[in-house]
């Protein structure tokens, strides 16, 4: 799955800090936007969702996985890219756990699509180590040495 984000140039660097949780959730959707598979209506989808239900993309501490229903009518493709960004967002005042730095942004144009998405990002983030090696780093190079040695 890393080399998925590599070989499909879906992965992208935040080297500023984000205001609000809400600048770093339109940072992660910029690969998808600049790549035609979401619109800009989805990326509104998905900060309305979360200021409706809470930071429910925050699927464990340091890792967001901003999405909207699979029904939406701002997806035109099927993909998932992966943000780093500079420092924690915080989505919960107070609440660490609810603290994202690694950003995977899912689009999927049925539930299907949806659901694997979810699957095939699950089964990877729960790689022994993976977590915190990409939680340090900073370049494509270094993005690279990861994906070396986790294989994935």
């Amino acid at each position: 799955m890393l080399r998925y984000f590599y070989d499909n140039d879906l992965i992208r660097f935040c080297k500023e800090s984000t205001a609000t949780w809400e600048e770093a959730v339109v940072q992660s959707c910029q690969t998808l936007l600049d790549k035609e598979i979401i619109t800009q209506q989805y990326v509104e989808e998905i900060v309305t969702c979360v200021q409706k239900y809470g930071p429910y993309i925050v699927i464990v501490p340091g890792v967001a996985m901003p999405h909207s229903s699979e029904d939406s009518q701002g997806v035109l493709g099927t993909a998932i890219s992966f943000t780093k960004m500079a420092q924690d967002v915080v989505f919960e005042e107070g609440n660490p756990e609810k603290n994202a730095r690694l950003f995977f942004t899912l689009a999927a144009k049925n539930s299907e699509e949806h659901v694997e998405n979810i699957s095939k990002l699950s089964e990877m983030l729960m790689t022994e180590g993976l977590i915190e090696a990409l939680m340090t780093i900073e370049t494509m190079a270094d993005y690279e040495k990861v994906m070396t040695t986790f294989d994935i």
